[in-house]
């Protein structure tokens, strides 16, 4: 009788978070591991790149701030280490994405074994690049390589020459290299780009009279744009970090011809115990990388109009 007139007790109400809240703590554990494996690493290689750690003498750290990318400019080592990083990505990469783009259109048809050639297309991508790269020296031995040899047999020139031991021979070599072991790469990408497109497209097309060439460049290639960008993008930087195929294949040699900036970086950490400066050499590596990825992103930037 007593609590007849009390008032109801508040309805307890849990805490409860939003949906950008939830997705936040979701998310932290991935950024966090983010920040600890690529940030720091990359904030801490810059700080290094300030810095001249002397270990061959001991002498110790000290903070010389710009100087390691002063002494850059003027090494004459990375400037043709830089030469020869373009040269390489600038051949390698259109090559391997016109003969990709050809792979990818020829496959996207219907034929009788038409898995059974994908599925070998792709055997060069899923070896090994030192035990390919180590295969291709053998190709490339001017005493008793294939390469040669059947140069010689067909009449295209008269004795194999050293292919490695010349200097534009190798470059040659290391691109012949890298266009057939990457090329599958391009090639994969674009497949699943032209399987996503709608086969009524074509068909509507087709039925405004549209001829096979103006099919593929007012329907196909707009419509695969995005898996050119992503596949150009992915390759061209892993072109310019090459690294694994030039240190088996030539070993940056001859007298540098094949050294890129990756090599660089390499024998002057490591050979050289040049912490300071190696560190130098990757940021402005990281800066160039950057730079080409967002020159070709700048290209998906607008939206395609079907």
């Amino acid at each position: 009788m007593g609590n007849a007139g009390a008032a109801p007790a508040p309805e307890r109400r849990g805490f409860r978070l939003t949906e950008g809240q939830r997705g936040a703590i979701f998310v932290a554990p991935a950024l966090l591991f983010i920040l600890l494996v690529a940030f720091y690493p990359i904030i801490r290689n810059f700080w290094l790149s300030f810095l001249n750690i002397d270990l061959v003498s001991m002498g110790g750290t000290k903070y010389i701030g710009f100087k390691n990318y002063f002494k850059l400019i003027r090494d004459l080592r990375f400037i043709q280490s830089f030469e020869n990083t373009i040269i390489f990505t600038a051949i390698s990469v259109p090559i391997e994405f016109l003969l990709g783009l050809v792979f990818a259109l020829t496959l996207n048809e219907s034929f009788p074994g038409r898995r059974l050639v994908r599925a070998v297309a792709i055997i060069p991508w899923a070896l090994p690049t030192a035990v390919m790269a180590m295969a291709w020296r053998w190709i490339f031995n001017d005493m008793y390589g294939v390469f040669g040899d059947i140069l010689v047999k067909l009449g295209a020139i008269e004795r194999s020459p050293a292919w490695l031991g010349e200097p534009g021979l190798a470059m040659f070599a290391a691109i012949f290299a890298d266009v057939w072991k990457t090329t599958p790469f391009i090639f994969i990408i674009l497949l699943a780009g032209l399987q996503s497109i709608p086969h009524e497209i074509y068909e509507a097309a087709s039925i405004d009279g549209a001829t096979s060439f103006r099919r593929f460049t007012r329907v196909t290639l707009p419509l695969l744009r995005p898996s050119i960008v992503s596949a150009l993008m992915f390759r061209s930087i892993q072109a310019f970090a090459v690294f694994d195929l030039m240190w088996v294949l030539t070993g940056g040699g001859p007298g540098g011809s094949t050294q890129t900036i990756s090599l660089l970086v390499y024998s002057t950490v490591f050979r050289y115990l040049d912490l300071g400066y190696g560190a130098a050499l990757a940021v402005v590596a990281f800066v160039c990388v950057l730079a080409l990825a967002g020159v070709i992103s700048w290209f998906n930037k607008e939206k395609v109009e079907y």
